[in-house]
């Protein structure tokens, strides 16, 4: 039976709120500075509070106070966002002496990466980061997990067995980028102290990006890369998030 004019219409107008509404929920997330800490705060942390589970999230840790979201963008890409409000980078919250360490945290969710992609990966081709202040679209820390771009990881490769604790210069992706060898990522090697040492301030960090991924296949073995730069620095960068590849191209072999 052929369906009325006014139930075509009906119809039409329907599907067309549906789609405005999606679409301005998707405008929302871009604009809005603070969706990301409205997914965590308002949906995430009270379902895993009232029903046990992550609501909107991959996984909440009440303990450690962190959720780990997948990004809306690229096949893998993860983020670590804590269940506190810190604001980013440059909030004097990363260094407190009782600050979560983040990044062992992020380093350890890699493998919901791998489970994106449906393969283990090497450690030289996981990368955990995070944007300046400046180069970021939301006001709650967040710190990127995913693939490494593979020409980043050659590049890289020739630091593998640099001394321990020494900064080296070099050019990746056409940008000024000083790496460190440490070997873990806590306490004194949590790499927001790391890069505070030298860049005092909350006005020193807000420029600042970081970037960590295995010095070699295994992390455990080899060490960590701290890529860092700023847009303080000669032909300095932001952001490192250029450096990860959002489609996981070393996945497929690429």
């Amino acid at each position: 039976m052929t369906a009325s004019k006014p139930s075509r219409l009906r119809r039409t107008v329907a599907t067309l709120a549906v789609a405005f509404a999606a679409s301005s929920c998707a405008r929302l997330a871009t604009v809005d500075p603070n969706a990301l800490w409205k997914i965590v705060d308002l949906r995430c942390v009270p379902s895993q509070q009232a029903t046990g589970t992550p609501g909107q999230c991959t996984v909440v840790d009440l303990d450690k106070r962190y959720v780990i979201l997948k990004d809306i963008v690229g096949r893998s890409q993860h983020l670590l966002i804590p269940t506190d409000r810190v604001t980013g980078i440059e909030s004097p919250f990363v260094l407190a002496p009782n600050a979560q360490d983040y990044w062992d945290d992020a380093w350890a969710s890699r493998l919901y990466v791998e489970k994106s992609v449906k393969r283990p990966l090497p450690d030289d081709q996981l990368g955990i980061e995070i944007n300046s202040q400046y180069r970021r679209s939301q006001n709650q820390l967040h710190i990127h997990i995913d693939c490494m771009r593979s020409d980043v990881s050659d590049a890289l490769a020739r630091h593998a067995k640099d001394t321990p604790d020494e900064w080296r210069w070099d050019t990746l992706n056409g940008q000024r980028y000083r790496i460190m060898r440490v070997t873990s990522l806590t306490q004194a090697n949590n790499p927001f102290r790391i890069v505070a040492r030298d860049n005092r301030g909350v006005a020193a960090m807000a420029v600042q990006t970081i970037l960590v991924t295995g010095a070699g296949p295994s992390a455990e073995k080899d060490g960590w890369l701290v890529v860092n730069s700023g847009l303080d620095a000669d032909n300095g960068s932001g952001t490192a998030e250029g450096l990860l590849d959002h489609a996981c191209r070393v996945a497929d072999g690429g």
